[in-house]
């Protein structure tokens, strides 16, 4: 009977720490869309949970709509473009947030991103460690596929004023800002580890995280986040 028990907590457990890992929620969003604001301010809540992992993408085609975003970055409208194509939208837009890189959803939509959120998906587990210069990545789990492996560096909170464009004269609050992302290589499913350069991240970032995510940007598998400072 003592035995049994054992048994059925280390299951338990076992469960437990699967469904622990964190959902990546990417916001794709902009400082030159005025019905952004909102879904910003959702993303700041959800970057406050540990079951999440929070990132706002601000793309660059508001920039000529009489506003620069101070944070736009190609990268952020070609990582959107991706889902585009893959989740069969007719176009892109903003606010658009994408749960665990296989749901799309108005970003502002708390409902249904909180729903999206709850949903069952593969969790699986690595461990980042900083050491000296370096980000260590381990993955510890054997796994049935190989992923691409991402790296994003953002900055926590970031406050700017906007002096044109629909957003003029508002103060805008942001939240996980991708600094920089970068595919790193290809987890080949076995246990193995992997390395980065922080020295090499923009100075501004706080915090990085590293993705696991399916090949031709399909569903995201596991994530992980370590604070830089």
């Amino acid at each position: 009977m003592r035995r049994f028990m054992l048994s059925a907590l280390a299951t338990l457990l076992l469960s437990v720490s699967a469904g622990a890992q964190p959902v990546v929620v990417e916001l794709f969003t902009s400082q030159g869309c005025s019905s952004c604001p909102p879904a910003d301010a959702l993303l700041g809540e959800l970057a406050r949970r540990p079951d999440v992992i929070a990132l706002a993408y601000h793309v660059d085609y508001w920039d000529d709509q009489g506003w620069k975003d101070r944070f736009s970055m190609p990268e952020a409208t070609q990582r959107q473009k991706g889902y585009i194509r893959r989740l069969s939208r007719a176009g892109a837009f903003t606010p658009q947030i994408v749960v665990s890189g296989d749901t799309s959803l108005v970003g502002s939509n708390r409902q249904a991103v909180e729903q999206a959120i709850a949903g069952d998906r593969d969790a699986l587990a690595m461990r980042l460690s900083k050491v000296g210069s370096n980000l260590q990545i381990q993955f510890t789990e054997a796994w049935r596929e190989s992923m691409d492996v991402y790296l994003v560096s953002y900055l926590a909170e970031a406050t700017h004023k906007i002096a044109a464009g629909e957003n003029a004269r508002r103060t805008l609050k942001h939240y996980n800002v991708v600094r920089s992302f970068k595919r790193l290589g290809t987890w080949n499913g076995k246990p193995q580890r992997m390395s980065a350069s922080i020295t090499e991240l923009p100075q501004d970032a706080t915090g990085v995280a590293v993705i696991l995510q399916r090949k031709n940007q399909g569903a995201i598998a596991g994530a992980a986040r370590l604070a830089l400072r």
